[in-house]
């Protein structure tokens, strides 16, 4: 058949657009989790939130993230006090994240707010691959089932997969080689999903966001990952053949930058350098193509619980960062800029990344349609 073959929804995300309003309704009311919080827990929460003040307060003395070089001596002396602290901190992390683990529900019913706090300083390595699909309730679906049947049919796509493959993390030890294990399992999950979507088939770009999930998991897991992302988190929209919804995520993000950046927007016009040119790749690959990973994870693992949202914030940010120098280059300039500047700017502290994204205004309501 020709549509998807539907696992049973989760009844918390019940469609796509549901799930980042979904997520999002907590933050109002912040009083929402904290009778549901041990005093332990109220007291990591204010942890965090005065994290984020310090943090905040650091991005401010640093105006720009091209200055960040002069202040790098004030920054060593804050963290080698904190690396004594650090394997205390840790091992409480650890601690922390197996409880998530094991009262999954409870928490993401009654402890919304800490959780998303939680999530925004990032998962722990080790937790990844099952808080990825627990959050995306990928744990019991009927189609992992089906995927060792799959593996043994074939697909009109598998040209296509094969031809990309290769271009999927070459740098990445996993994928290297023609006959590495990666690149064999991507095959195999790029192929069985083609034939459970025949409408969206094989997307170049979405090889990158499965490479991701194997690299934490399993083939079977990664494949039920994968197909939640797509029904459930407009992935398959972005994906299908037309385009149509990355045309109307630029669209959406070309509005923003007119209000919020409107001498950039200027700039990007006398020079015809389109959004698109820079932020297609931000869209269908979730930045896995722009930051090295241990960036792009953080912003994946936002992803995961508050869907697209995140590009939107983390695409703006880096525009706000790089305004200034911006609007002094060519066209050409500003394509060598965005291919060599700005994926390393935060390589050692994506934090301030995360901080700067979810100080960026954001209107869920003049994101609809």
């Amino acid at each position: 058949s020709s549509t998807m073959t539907s696992p049973a929804v989760s009844p918390d995300s019940s469609s796509h657009e549901g799930l980042s309003s979904v997520n999002s309704a907590p933050a109002c009311s912040p009083t929402s989790d904290s009778e549901n919080l041990s005093p332990d827990e109220l007291e990591l929460l204010a942890k965090l939130e005065e994290q984020n003040r310090l943090l905040e307060a650091d991005s401010k003395s640093m105006r720009s993230m091209n200055g960040s070089r002069r202040n790098s001596g004030s920054s060593l002396v804050s963290s080698s006090s904190a690396s004594s602290n650090l394997s205390h901190l840790e091992e409480d992390t650890w601690i922390l994240w197996g409880r998530i683990v094991n009262e999954w529900d409870e928490w993401r019913k009654k402890k919304e707010k800490l959780l998303k706090e939680l999530i925004r300083k990032g998962i722990p390595h080790h937790f990844r691959a099952i808080v990825w699909q627990l959050l995306c309730s990928a744990t019991d679906m009927p189609v992992k089932n089906q995927y060792s049947e799959l593996l043994k049919m074939s697909s009109p796509c598998e040209k296509l997969i094969r031809r990309d493959i290769a271009r999927t993390y070459p740098e990445h030890e996993f994928f290297k080689g023609q006959d590495s294990l990666g690149q064999e399992v991507l095959f195999n999950v790029m192929k069985a999903y083609s034939l459970v979507d025949r409408e969206v088939g094989y997307c170049q770009g979405s090889a990158f966001i499965v490479g991701l999930l194997l690299m934490q998991m399993p083939e079977e897991e990664a494949f039920c990952v994968f197909v939640r992302l797509m029904q459930e988190y407009r992935l398959r929209e972005l994906f299908k053949p037309s385009m149509a919804q990355l045309g109307l995520c630029i669209y959406q993000f070309e509005y923003m930058l007119q209000e919020q950046l409107p001498e950039l927007n200027v700039h990007f016009r006398s020079q015809s350098f389109l959004t698109s040119m820079y932020a297609s790749s931000w869209f269908l690959t979730l930045f896995l193509t722009t930051f090295p990973l241990p960036v792009a994870m953080r912003v994946f693992d936002i992803f995961m619980y508050e869907g697209l949202e995140i590009v939107f914030r983390v695409g703006m940010a880096l525009l706000q960062v790089n305004q200034a120098e911006l609007v002094q280059l060519d066209m050409e300039g500003m394509s060598q800029y965005f291919q060599k500047v700005i994926p390393h700017q935060f390589d050692s502290c994506p934090d301030k990344l995360i901080l700067r994204a979810f100080q960026v205004k954001y209107n869920p309501k003049k994101m609809k349609r």
